[in-house]
C-alpha cells in the first residue's frame, strides 16, 4: 500500500489560483517600471519550490530570490532563463554553481569580488551580481561609507556584471525613522557610486512590508514580494495594504477521538489545564511534530464545524486535546482547520502565529515535511 493511498490525517491546502491572483493584484497596483522580484526561499515559505515558482513564472514574475544555492538548483530544474538571485553568502566551493545553473550572486565584499571574478575568468564567461549595501541591517552587504569602493572595484572586473544594487531595511514594519535614514544612506551611497546607471540594473530596497518606492525621481525600480503573494500582509504601514490579496495556504486536520471528561481532570502533559465542568473533547491528529508550536498550549482556537474551539493542555508530539462540548455534532473524522477558512469563521496565519509568539514567516516554514502538501491548480483567474 503506497503512502498516497493512506487516509489524510494532517495536510496543508495550497490554492495556486489565489497565488497568481495576488500577484496580478500586487502588480497593477505597482508603478508600471517597478519589476516584481519573487522571493521563493525556505520552499517557498512552506508553500513547495516548484509548484509555487512555476506558477508566478505564469503570472510573470520578473526576478527569483531564492537562500542558497540547492534551492537555485531545484528552481533552475523549471527551466532556463528565469533570472535567479542567491540572497545568501556562498561557501567558496559553491563558486562554480554561479556558472553552472546561471545564478547571481550577492555580493558584499572585496574577497568575494575576486572569487566570483575567478569563477567567471575560469569559465570563460561573464557572472552577474548584485551589490549589497548594509546601511543599518547589520547583515550581509558592504557597509554604505565603503560601496563606491567596492562598486569601483567590481567595474574592474571583466568577467563580473552587476545586474543589481540593494539594501535590506531592519525594521520596515515599525521603526519608520530608521527605515528612512537607511533609504537615505542608500541613496546617498549610489550617488557616490560613479558610473552607476540605475535604469539598466535592478534598484531594490523596499519589500512588501515597507514599501515606499513609488515613481519620479527615485532609482528604484524593483520591490522584492514575499509574504504578500501568499496573501499574508506583513505589515499595516504598507503601501500595500490596500491590495486585498487572498491567503494560499490552509493547513488543516482531522478528530481522531471523541471522549468526555468530567469536572476536576487534568489535561495533558504537566497537568496545566483542569477542567472546570463535565466536558466534551476531542483529541486531533495533529501536534508539533507537523507543525502546531507547544506555544499555542492552552492558547490556540481551531475551526471545527465552524465554530472556535479552545485548545486544552499541553499540545504533544502527535496530538492536540480542544473542547468541544458547544459543537454537539463534532464527531471521529471531521475535518478541523487550525488555518484557514471554515464556513463563515476564519483564522489567519497571523492569529495563529499571535498565538504562538512568533512571527508568519516562521509559522509558514515550521509546518513539517509530514504534512502533505495538496495543490489546487485551476486556473480561476
Amino acid at each position: 500500500m503506497s503512502s498516497s493511498s493512506y487516509p489524510l490525517r494532517c495536510w496543508a491546502e495550497i490554492d495556486l489560483s489565489a497565488l497568481e491572483r495576488n500577484l496580478r493584484l500586487i502588480r497593477a497596483s505597482l508603478p508600471p517600471r517597478m519589476r516584481y522580484v519573487a522571493v521563493v526561499k525556505a520552499d517557498a515559505y512552506g508553500h513547495g519550490l516548484h509548484q509555487t515558482a512555476a506558477r508566478l513564472m505564469h503570472a510573470g514574475a520578473d526576478l527569483f530570490a531564492v537562500a542558497n544555492v540547492a534551492e537555485a538548483a531545484a528552481l533552475r530544474e523549471l527551466g532556463p532563463g528565469w533570472p535567479i538571485l542567491l540572497l545568501s553568502p556562498l561557501l567558496p566551493e559553491e563558486d562554480h554553481f554561479l556558472v553552472e545553473y546561471d545564478l547571481a550572486a550577492t555580493v558584499s565584499s572585496a574577497e568575494e569580488v575576486e572569487r566570483f571574478e575567478a569563477a567567471g575568468r575560469l569559465a570563460g564567461r561573464e557572472i552577474s551580481i548584485h551589490l549589497k549595501i548594509d546601511t543599518g541591517m547589520g547583515r550581509l552587504g558592504v557597509w554604505h561609507d565603503q560601496a563606491p569602493a567596492l562598486f569601483a572595484r567590481i567595474l574592474q572586473s571583466p568577467h563580473l556584471r552587476l545586474a543589481g544594487v540593494f539594501t535590506h531595511f531592519a525594521s520596515p514594519d515599525d521603526d519608520a525613522a530608521f527605515t528612512a535614514e537607511q533609504r537615505r544612506r542608500f541613496l546617498a551611497a549610489l550617488d557616490r557610486c560613479a558610473g552607476l546607471k540605475p535604469d539598466e540594473l535592478f534598484v531594490h530596497a523596499d519589500n512588501s512590508a515597507g514599501l515606499e518606492s513609488m515613481p519620479g525621481a527615485s532609482p528604484f525600480n524593483a520591490v522584492r514580494v514575499g509574504l504578500l503573494q501568499f496573501g499574508v500582509l506583513p505589515s499595516s504601514r504598507s503601501l500595500l495594504v490596500q491590495v486585498r490579496t487572498e491567503p494560499v495556504f490552509s493547513f488543516r486536520t482531522r478528530i481522531g477521538l471523541v471522549k468526555i471528561l468530567p469536572s476536576g481532570t487534568t489535561v495533558s502533559y504537566g497537568r496545566t489545564h483542569t477542567l472546570s465542568r463535565e466536558t466534551r473533547i476531542a483529541i486531533l491528529c495533529a501536534g508539533y511534530a507537523d507543525g502546531l508550536p507547544r506555544a499555542l498550549s492552552n492558547r490556540a482556537q481551531v475551526l471545527i464545524g465552524g465554530q472556535r474551539c479552545s485548545v486544552l493542555g499541553r499540545v504533544t508530539m502527535d496530538q492536540t486535546i480542544v473542547d468541544v462540548t458547544h459543537v454537539p455534532a463534532a464527531a471521529v473524522g471531521d475535518e478541523v482547520v487550525l488555518v484557514g477558512r471554515q464556513g463563515t469563521g476564519e483564522i489567519s496565519v497571523a492569529e495563529f502565529s499571535r498565538w504562538a509568539d512568533t512571527i508568519p514567516w516562521e509559522t509558514l516554514c515550521s509546518v513539517t515535511k509530514r504534512v502533505p502538501r495538496l495543490y489546487r491548480t485551476a486556473l480561476g483567474v
